[in-house]
């Protein structure tokens, strides 16, 4: 399993970032994905999750502001991140499951700040 993530970076809050996760190893369209993310020091917190046959989960949190999507002909997954907030910086990771704590990729950072 080889999970990539890319797409963090700096960005003023209420602004927007696409991340993306390229996925290999795996069969990836019969696999339910997940974002997870982390702060330093804090736990690992579950945010998305995204089912083989479309069906897509939310933590309270991002409800209205994330939407994470999967193409299967390319095997990548996305998450679309809205209305940033300051305690959305984290490290985010995808996730091969439906947990966000299965096999994981390196993660890419995601600073909110003005």
């Amino acid at each position: 399993v080889q999970l990539v993530e890319s797409g963090g970076g700096l960005v003023q809050p209420g602004g927007s970032l696409r991340l993306s996760c390229a996925a290999s190893g795996f069969t990836f369209s019969s696999s339910a994905m997940s974002w997870a993310r982390q702060a330093p020091g804090k736990g690992l917190e579950w945010v998305s999750s995204i089912y083989s046959y479309g069906t897509t989960y939310y933590t309270t949190s991002v409800k209205g502001r994330f939407t994470i999507s999967r193409d299967n002909d390319k095997n990548t997954l996305y998450l679309q991140m809205n209305s940033l907030k300051s305690e959305d910086t984290d490290v985010y990771f995808c996730s091969k499951g439906s947990t966000g704590r299965g096999e994981r990729g390196q993660g890419t950072q995601v600073t909110v700040s003005s």
